[in-house]
């Protein structure tokens, strides 16, 4: 039997950061939020980019920063408890963008 489908819409929904404690609100610029904005810390839900099939769920640190083409500029989350690592898109509008200071003050990889 197939899984129903997920909504994009129900899934992108706001939470509590795991490292810090900040309210973080849905993203409101069309893509999932998985980062808080305040310290950018993630969680490992994803096996790939937004499938929510990771059965980690370990926090992820942000160790750098990236730019894709066609995707802009992404911070590199690594997982605390088994190393994964997964670039994530930087979040630069809406209620919640990510605090630059922050972002400016990681790593080039």
């Amino acid at each position: 039997m197939t899984p129903p489908a997920r909504s994009r819409r129900a899934e992108n929904t706001g939470f509590a950061c795991v490292h810090c404690g900040s309210a973080v609100p849905a993203n409101t610029d069309g893509h999932y939020r998985n980062h808080c904005p305040v310290c950018l810390w993630s969680l490992h839900v994803d096996d790939l980019p937004g499938d929510r099939a990771s059965g980690c769920r370990a926090p992820m640190e942000p160790i750098g920063l990236v730019e894709k083409s066609g995707k802009g500029w992404q911070v590199v989350h690594r997982c605390t408890a088994c190393g994964h690592r997964q670039p994530n898109r930087l979040v630069r509008e809406g209620d919640a963008p990510d605090d630059l200071d922050v972002v400016l003050g990681l790593p080039w990889l």
